[in-house]
């Protein structure tokens, strides 16, 4: 299997793709796409490489990096890598009023309050949180829930495939 880092930045990538926002969630509508990482960033050149030159919705993609919340810009999809589950937690309580997709590969990432979970193994899988997508206006397309593993939907955990 390629690297795993160069899968969920590729991922990371096409949720800007299946994954709706608000409007309130840009400052204007030319206003760049925000990824963010939160923690020691487990991904490098890779996630330059696979945003470089790319658009979605007319959008540029802008990745910015910090150890903590505070020193983030507002972002539309932030990569929780702490390995605390502490600050974790307490990052996804700042998050969880907010229009911002979590993403993070905890094993309890879903129950924690993120959005969405990557499982690497033979291949990279991934679960949803579909109660906390809806509670901040984020509209998850179809063909994103179809190829995920579980899916969280109120309350309960179902398994997909």
């Amino acid at each position: 299997m390629e690297n795993p880092n160069t899968v969920k930045a590729a991922f990371l990538r096409n949720f800007a793709h299946y994954v709706s926002w608000p409007n309130t969630a840009f400052s204007d509508s030319s206003s760049p796409w925000h990824i963010g990482i939160l923690g020691q960033d487990p991904f490098g050149k890779i996630l330059e490489t696979t945003f470089q030159g790319r658009t979605e919705q007319g959008r540029p993609f802008e990745i910015f990096r910090a150890d903590s919340l505070d020193e983030l810009p507002p972002c539309q999809i932030v990569f929780v890598a702490y390995p605390d589950a502490g600050k974790r937690r307490a990052a996804l309580e700042v998050l969880k009023d907010r229009p911002v997709l979590t993403v993070g590969d905890a094993p309890e990432f879903l129950r924690e309050g993120g959005v969405i979970q990557f499982q690497v193994s033979d291949r990279i899988r991934m679960s949803i949180n579909l109660d906390q997508a809806r509670a901040v206006a984020l509209t998850i397309q179809t063909k994103m829930l179809e190829v995920s593993t579980d899916i969280l939907e109120n309350g309960i955990v179902r398994r997909v495939r």
